[in-house]
């Protein structure tokens, strides 16, 4: 009974913490579709997918979410034709590389000697990894074996709008019904309609071709439809997310703190608990420092950074949230290959620094 209550308190402590950041991601997402024109945003990002991975792994600072909020986003940014290797840097690195998490780990840590050491580590280790885990899936040309089919099939009937082109030193947007992406149209949003297929809801705002974020319409129905979005795109996340905290409240409550600390010896040891618990106790990246401070006088700084490093990339609720854009297979080598990444960076540290 006692360890239920336990259970239970804790499963309440992940969605109170948690579901706030989910709904800022929300937002934003709805804030995206309907007022920000993506296409000019990508004719922005370098062509070079290397380059478009950094560049993705550090919008965060631009859109400031947690791992519970930034996998909206990076839904919304992929339906919108944002290339795969930005959308992964974000995915992975903007729970992280944001002002609001820097200065959380700063205020955390900076009573330690090797405080400082572990705020620069914790963004240059995040953006190094997410950047190049960016760059191998931009190997992946055809996003249909990755994706949802839902997704896939959205992404398949609605592709991007062609960039505007130069020609006869004027410059012409290229406007086709067929290729005009139904995302930036008013009243659409995922998993809608029949057979997985965007549903509209309201059809009466735009021209099927004109961009949301160029129209002329008036405010209060923009401010409705972002409402309307949000409210679906809730419904559809919300319910991950309480089943990912009730998975992670359950295995904290049958992992005792007792058998942790006895695990969390030596350089090797104390590097893979910190990942296993990094991606068990799934808290938010915007407090994970001051329960990773906690361990500080019984972990190594570098599985200190393991676990700031690798919990807010991969966790139970956010593998739960990444599933409603990628599929289980996917999912699966995003969390090995932040696993691997994260674990040689910090071991170099335990070895040869701390």
């Amino acid at each position: 009974m006692n360890q239920l209550n336990n259970g239970f308190t804790i499963f309440l402590s992940l969605l109170v913490e948690a579901m706030p950041f989910l709904l800022l991601g929300v937002l934003l997402s709805s804030v995206i579709l309907v007022f920000v024109d993506v296409s000019k945003l990508v004719e922005k990002i370098p062509k070079n997918p290397l380059l478009g991975a950094l560049v993705g792994s550090m919008i965060g600072f631009l859109f400031p979410v947690c791992e519970c909020g930034n996998v909206p986003v990076a839904r919304r940014f992929l339906m919108q034709g944002v290339p795969i290797p930005v959308v992964i840097g974000f995915l992975l690195g903007a729970p992280t590389i944001n002002p609001i998490v820097i200065w959380s780990t700063w205020t955390a840590f900076n009573g330690l000697p090797e405080g400082i050491t572990i705020v620069v580590l914790r963004v240059v280790f995040s953006l190094l990894i997410s950047t190049i885990i960016g760059y191998v899936f931009s190997f992946q040309k055809d996003l249909s074996p990755i994706v949802q089919t839902a997704i896939a099939r959205y992404m398949k009937f609605n592709p991007p709008a062609p960039p505007e082109t130069k020609r006869r030193g004027k410059r012409y947007q290229i406007q086709q019904e067929a290729a005009a992406p139904n995302i930036l149209q008013s009243g659409t949003y995922i998993l809608g309609g029949k057979a997985g297929m965007p549903m509209r809801i309201d059809s009466n705002l735009v021209q099927p071709t004109t961009p949301i974020s160029n129209s002329n319409k008036p405010l209060a129905d923009k401010l409705r439809l972002v409402l309307d979005n949000s409210i679906q795109e809730f419904r559809e996340l919300g319910g991950v997310m309480v089943l990912g905290s009730a998975i992670a409240a359950g295995i904290q409550v049958l992992a005792p703190r007792e058998l942790i600390l006895s695990l969390g010896t030596g350089p090797i040891n104390s590097i893979v608990v910190m990942l296993i618990l990094a991606a068990v106790v799934s808290i938010c990246s915007t407090v994970d420092s001051f329960f990773a401070l906690s361990f500080a006088s019984t972990f190594s700084s570098g599985s200190l950074l393991a676990f700031l490093v690798f919990g807010p990339m991969i966790d139970i609720k956010g593998i739960g949230l990444m599933l409603s854009i990628f599929k289980p297979k996917t999912v699966f080598y995003l969390f090995a290959l932040a696993a691997q990444f994260t674990f040689v960076l910090t071991l170099f540290l335990n070895l040869h620094v701390f």
